[in-house]
């Protein structure tokens, strides 16, 4: 743990429960990073692809502070949320925050923070804000990005400032806990049931089972579909492994938080969940890895693996849900 004045600046794996993290442990709520996950509803898939992204990506969360909002609805805590296009309004919600003694999340692109040593254009990156000083801000970061940095506020505020996909408008947020706020033994079956339901319902066929589904018959040609296979095939691996999914796309933390569950909960509908989540969890990282040795080889074999596997994610996953939508 580190503290820096009395904020408990612990990174964790995934940047918008890290940042999360932060704030509910200043107003007294210490929960563990699949739990927080957990309780956003956090789980999802998506299979994107558009002109402008040049090569499919692959997401196995909600999108971009759908966590935060269902998370605080689910505790029953106040979310404060500011959203400007003026650069110096957006500074004013900052410096009211700090001011007041307590931390608040940024949504910005963390292409433009100067500790990035991997410079990639992500407009969803969300870190904690703890104090600034003329030059600096201070943030809380996941830890493979160290944890409690450092940025500079000419970096803050391009990386706020920027626009694309994902990006929010200078979107900052503050967290408070009433005295009455919910338990997470309180929340933990409604969150279960709302992941399940959106999982097994999706508007479109790129989301949920179905989005698993269309995945395991595009990735099949994905040797075709890119101009750098041995660059973007890996890429799209280490995004689905590293890049703060906490492992497996997202499914190690989903696991860990259904057996925090079976703490408070007794019921096989959620041990059945729990143990096919396991599984996935598994079989994702397999298929990362598939993905990456079709990239590095040229061998296409490894991407008919990579679809036989995602076409059982989808039966599984469907079961698993299907089975958590009952808890």
């Amino acid at each position: 743990m580190t503290l820096v004045g009395d904020i408990d600046a612990r990174g964790m794996q995934h940047c918008e429960t890290t940042t999360l993290g932060v704030l509910l442990r200043h107003e007294g709520i210490d929960l563990s990073e699949p739990m927080i996950f957990g309780l956003g509803s956090g789980l999802s898939f998506i299979y994107w692809d558009s002109k402008n992204i040049g090569f499919p990506f692959i997401g196995g969360r909600v999108k971009p502070f759908e966590l935060t909002r269902n998370l605080t609805a689910a505790l029953g805590l106040d979310l404060q949320v500011e959203e400007t296009t003026s650069p110096r309004k957006a500074w004013q919600h900052v410096t009211t925050a700090i001011d007041g003694g307590g931390p608040l999340g940024l949504q910005l692109d963390s292409y433009h923070l100067n500790y990035f040593t991997t410079k990639v254009h992500f407009g969803g990156h969300v870190v904690a804000l703890y104090d600034y000083d003329d030059d600096n801000a201070y943030l809380v970061d996941t830890a493979p990005q160290g944890g409690a940095v450092t940025t500079s506020l000419d970096s803050l505020a391009r990386a706020r400032a920027e626009r694309g996909p994902m990006t929010a408008r200078h979107r900052s947020f503050t967290i408070r806990a009433p005295r009455d706020h919910r338990l997470p033994e309180e929340s933990a079956r409604p969150a279960i049931r709302a992941c399940a339901d959106a999982f097994l319902n999706p508007p479109i066929a790129n989301l949920g089972h179905r989005g698993i589904e269309k995945a395991s018959r595009l990735v099949r040609s994905w040797l075709q579909r890119s101009d750098r296979p041995g660059e973007d095939l890996p890429r799209a691996a280490l995004l689905m492994e590293k890049a703060g999914t906490g492992g497996a796309l997202f499914r190690n933390l989903y696991r860990d938080f259904l057996a925090e569950c079976a703490q408070w909960i007794d019921s096989d509908h959620l041990r059945t969940g729990r143990r096919l989540y396991g599984e996935a969890a598994t079989f994702w990282t397999r298929v990362a890895g598939l993905i990456a040795a079709a990239g590095e080889s040229g061998d296409p074999e490894h991407l008919t693996q990579a679809g036989d596997l995602l076409q059982q994610l989808a039966r599984i996953e469907r079961e698993a849900m299907q089975s958590l939508s009952q808890v």
